[in-house]
């Protein structure tokens, strides 16, 4: 796999990983004595890292989770059109070269 490729993929996975921790945060915000969990972006080679780390405030943040949920959905999505794009020109090129 190509580098490009690779960390349009790795860009996928971290925005899944967003994802799925807004959606535990609106799942889980009103049991009582809930910390939030956030997901940590940290560059990697190639690409990008995810984690998730516990927050340190008690307590639901809706609105947070909500525009984190719009933030993951949109990185994912422009990942994965830079994925396609590559993988489209990676089949482009070979075409011509056969």
């Amino acid at each position: 796999m190509d580098a490009l490729s690779a960390t349009s993929l790795s860009g996928m996975q971290a925005s899944r990983l967003g994802m799925d921790v807004a959606a535990f945060n609106v799942a889980n915000g009103s049991t009582p004595g809930f910390h939030r969990q956030q997901a940590v972006m940290t560059s990697a080679s190639p690409g990008v890292s995810a984690s998730v780390r516990t927050a340190p405030d008690e307590g639901p943040a809706p609105e947070e989770d909500r525009v984190g949920l719009l933030v993951a959905r949109n990185g994912f999505l422009a990942n994965l059109a830079v994925f396609r794009t590559a993988a489209s020109t990676t089949r482009s090129l070979l075409h011509v070269l056969a």
